[in-house]
């Protein structure tokens, strides 16, 4: 049986990663290790190692995508999909087994107790300069925070451990302490030089802005005592945040939309945080299974629920075929194939499908996984500004910069505006509607990015959304899917691994998932 993951063994499994500079060893003892600042900056890029390990199962592999997409209405598990585990993420009947879910503990725990240990050892390293060592405990706690991050919003209130060892028998903090710990930690890391990194896989202090601005808009829309009491006053700290990386002017929106996945541009002007992957490595590779079955409707494991999010999309905005591949060129025929049911386009390296040496699976072989990007920002901006203050020129301003870059043809160098005539501009809306507008430009946006499940949760909407929006049987066009029999309150949150239930008696089961009926400890706000 497994020591629980919330106190664990401390020994480093590092590999190495693409572009970061790591030691390949089998193991170090934490105790004698911290001798030099190669040894911590080593332990350092293990916290990293750990976001692409379990092949398959990684965490930011597939996990993100499989939890974060797959449990929404545009998304199913294709007929070639052969595992109960991920047929369970898409029809809304995961169970606390599931193993996506049990890694998605253990992983990010993993990554905590590894920056635990490197916070604790660097804060006793004598030897070592002040500078220095805050800039490494700061890289740790913006690793920590970000975990914490992506655990609140998976399994609601959870153990905060902040020091090797003390996780055995520890019991769910709330939400609002894991939100004050999140908090923290990114607002450390925001003491990050500026030329501390020049890759977006690294922490850096405008990546902790970033993040913050994130963390705020959430935080102002949960149902937690903070989050309801301080609402308006998260919607303006998640704009300040948002104005520090917009100010910066660091970052812009790429002309090319498609850029940002593209293998040869990694490192781009809109990345502020990526997860690396080379398919040389490890089996580090995300989205792979999305192009599985290459060019044929075969249905590979993770597939649109049908064609009309590519239908419904307009041809104009360089979103869809940016997201969407209806037709792709292959390479074997040397002709468009046309697909009954789009595959996703983000995760096909089309610079290295043809070449011999891929196997021919294509799909995110090395494309890496975007965490937040300015795109991102400025949505955040919009949306915070509107929740707090309507629609001011402020939050027309940000979204209109999303809405201008979709529209541009970076092939004609020409500013298009939407084919129904309507205006490319956003304008007079009322706050309700400039709502509605956010939401359908995050969709359109972010195309299984690991967003929209995390979305549809915190706008208390997931149960409406799915079944107003998930296609029928017919639709579908293939198989088949229980969306919208199974989805319910239940879904606003993953089990707790029945796992680390046994081994740590002082864990409490999230409600719905041991039977209980009703709405819970949820509102009649959650729809």
């Amino acid at each position: 049986m497994r020591k629980s993951i919330i106190y664990l063994a401390t020994g480093l499994l590092l590999t190495s990663c693409a572009d970061l500079d790591q030691k390949s060893i089998s193991s170090i003892d934490k105790d004698n290790f911290y001798q030099s600042k190669e040894d911590i900056e080593t332990a350092i890029n293990g916290v990293y190692q750990e976001f692409t390990v379990d092949g398959f199962y990684g965490m930011f592999n597939n996990q993100s995508i499989y939890i974060n997409d797959l449990q929404t209405d545009y998304v199913k598990a294709g007929a070639q999909t052969n595992s109960a585990h991920i047929r369970e993420l898409s029809n809304f009947a995961v169970q606390p087994t599931n193993v996506f879910v049990s890694y998605a503990w253990e992983e990010h725990y993993t990554a905590i107790n590894r920056a635990n240990v490197v916070i604790d050892k660097v804060t006793d390293a004598s030897w070592l300069d002040e500078q220095s060592k805050q800039n490494y405990i700061n890289e740790a706690r913006f690793l920590r925070g970000f975990m914490y991050f992506n655990l609140v919003r998976y399994f609601g209130g959870v153990p905060i451990v902040l020091h090797d060892g003390e996780g055995e028998g520890a019991a769910r903090n709330s939400v609002d302490e894991v939100y004050e710990q999140i908090v923290a930690d990114l607002t450390a890391a925001e003491n990050l030089p500026a030329d501390y990194t020049t890759l977006d896989s690294k922490a850096s202090s405008l990546a902790a802005s970033a993040l913050l601005s994130k963390v705020y808009l959430v935080w102002a829309q949960t149902s937690s005592e903070q989050g309801k009491a301080n609402q308006n006053a998260y919607y303006q700290k998640a704009i300040d945040y948002a104005n520090k990386v917009i100010n910066s002017g660091k970052y812009k929106l790429l002309d090319k939309f498609i850029d940002n996945w593209s293998v040869d541009k990694k490192h781009g002007a809109e990345h502020i945080f990526s997860i690396e992957h080379d398919r040389t490595i490890n089996g580090n590779v995300s989205g792979h299974c999305t192009f599985a079955t290459n060019w044929s409707n075969s249905e590979p494991v993770l597939l649109a629920t049908s064609d009309k999010y590519y239908e419904q999309t307009d041809p104009r905005d360089q979103r869809r075929d940016g997201s969407w591949a209806k037709r792709l060129y292959d390479p074997n025929t040397g002709e468009d194939f046309v697909f009954t049911i789009p595959r996703f386009r983000k995760y096909i390296d089309s610079l290295n499908y043809a070449n011999p040496a891929s196997a021919g699976n294509s799909a995110g072989q090395s494309t890496n996984t975007t965490i937040i990007r300015y795109a991102e920002v400025l949505l955040i901006k919009a949306e915070a500004e509107n929740e707090l203050n309507g629609p001011t020129t402020a939050a027309y301003d940000a979204i209109n910069q999303v809405r201008r870059r979709a529209y541009w043809s970076p092939y004609e160098n020409v500013q298009n505006t939407p084919s129904d005539g309507s205006a490319l501009d956003l304008a007079g809306l009322t706050k309700e509607e400039f709502r509605e507008r956010l939401r359908e430009e995050r969709r359109l946006e972010f195309v299984l990015e690991g967003q929209r499940w995390f979305d549809l949760i915190r706008w208390h909407i997931l149960i409406k959304y799915v079944k107003a929006n998930t296609p029928t049987d017919a639709e579908t066009l293939g198989t088949k899917t229980t969306k919208i029999q199974n989805v319910s309150k239940k879904n606003y949150l993953l089990p707790l691994p029945q796992d680390q239930l046994i081994l740590n008696p002082n864990l409490e089961q999230n409600w719905g998932y041991s039977g209980e009926s009703g709405d819970g400890p949820y509102g009649p706000e959650f729809e």
